[in-house]
């Protein structure tokens, strides 16, 4: 059971993996955090951070104050080895499991007999189980549950995060975890590590099934905005308001239909799905349809602009928000970035992005000669069209009068 003098190989220092070491020294554990990225390792060295979450910065500064973290390229030996890095998918969207290989492979040489190993990155079933593989093909002098009958040396589990951009620090402590070992031994001893710093539940199952509950979980949300999003398509084209056919039909006391938008973005909900229908894809129809229906929203909301613009001879195009959800600055899988980029580049007039929480635009908008990052009253000024796509809190203090004139496109309905 992990005590004050256990240490922590944290591997992957991202989104995930930093806020998690950081919130493990504040318990008194010693933590090595692990990343290939020089610059993320000097900037936490020096009690910094490289990434957007609040109350990371100074958690980080005091546990590294503190001596509790620090961070290093390299992997060091420990007691506990923690694995949070990307899991992205290749062409056709196939599961790229090569960091967690390279994680394995580099934890491998100092891996000693009582080791505990847990993969917390969103994995396809069955992760795990290549993990012990990679972990036994680098060290054949210890053994590994799943291919001894003995008791092993090393003991290795799953247990996927499941927090919340902008509320990281809280629901990594207070949020219930799934903890699935290779064998219930190791799901025990993951479950004692793990209370050493959650407050919610541990609840423990097998390593496949808590594959799988991750995968599920963003599945069940990815289907239900997937719905929502194909009811707007269908109100578009017979001319309805779909905002209040929501709230109508949501006044039927067992329907709660979510709130359409321009898509899904995010590293979890865009990709996790896919982790499924990759596995089972004779079975996971629906999860499929869900995902490109989610996925093609961009490209609806796009047609509907080059529609408003169309009689415009040199148009002005305000796109307010860049991050895939409101009132942070993460951008990635956005499909607000996903429609601003597609604006741009088609040459079609200026577009003015305003996207409150960032200081310049991304490398993929940065250098193309007609977009610029402006304030929100600059936008509202000068744009023919306005394109909410964010639904960040400024925006809800825009009024009727600063419309007016303009062709409007509120994705998130907050101007109805």
């Amino acid at each position: 059971m992990a005590s004050s003098r256990s240490t922590v190989g944290m591997v992957g220092l991202g989104y995930i993996g930093l806020p998690t070491a950081a919130v493990m020294a504040s318990r008194g554990l010693h933590v090595i955090g692990v990343d290939v990225n020089q610059h993320a390792v000097d900037v936490i060295n020096d009690g910094r951070i490289h990434i957007v979450e609040p109350d990371l910065e100074a958690l980080v500064h005091e546990v590294v104050r503190k001596g509790q973290l620090r961070a290093t390229t390299v992997p060091e030996p420990a007691d506990v080895f923690l694995i949070a890095v990307p899991t992205p998918f290749k062409a056709d969207k196939v599961p790229d499991l090569s960091y967690i290989e390279a994680a394995a492979k580099a934890i491998a040489l100092v891996l000693k007999k009582g080791n505990l190993v847990v993969l917390e990155s969103t994995s396809p079933v069955g992760t795990t189980e290549r993990l012990v593989q990679w972990l036994a093909a680098e060290r054949e002098d210890l053994t590994f549950p799943g291919l001894t009958a003995d008791e092993p040396d090393i003991s290795v589990a799953y247990c996927p995060e499941r927090v919340l951009p902008g509320k990281v620090i809280v629901e990594l402590v207070e949020n219930d975890r799934v903890v699935g070992g290779m064998t219930p031994q190791c799901a025990d001893r993951a479950q004692r590590f793990y209370k050493t710093f959650v407050k919610g539940d541990c609840i423990i199952t097998n390593a496949r099934t808590a594959e799988l509950c991750k995968l599920t979980e963003n599945s069940f949300r990815d289907v239900n905005i997937a719905f929502a999003n194909e009811l707007s398509l269908v109100a578009d084209e017979l001319n309805i308001d779909v905002w209040e056919l929501v709230r109508l039909a949501n006044r039927h006391p067992r329907v709660n239909i979510l709130q359409p938008g321009p898509g899904v973005g995010g590293h979890c909900i865009a990709v996790d799905p896919w982790f499924i229908v990759h596995s089972a894809p004779s079975s996971a129809r629906m999860i499929k349809m869900a995902r490109e229906i989610n996925d093609g929203k961009p490209e609806h909301i796009v047609k509907k602009i080059h529609a408003a613009i169309a009689n415009i001879e040199a148009p002005v195009i305000a796109c307010l928000g860049l991050a895939f959800k409101p009132d942070i600055g993460d951008l990635r899988e956005s499909p607000a970035m996903e429609i601003t980029e597609t604006l741009a580049r088609s040459d079609r007039g200026v577009v003015l992005v305003v996207e409150p929480h960032i200081e310049q635009l991304p490398a993929t908008l940065r250098d193309l000669p007609r977009v610029h990052l402006t304030s929100l009253s600059d936008a509202l000024m000068r744009a023919d069209v306005v394109v909410l796509l964010v639904h960040h809190q400024p925006f809800f203090a825009v009024e009727s009068t600063d419309l007016e004139g303009k062709f409007v496109i509120d994705t998130r309905g907050i101007w109805q």
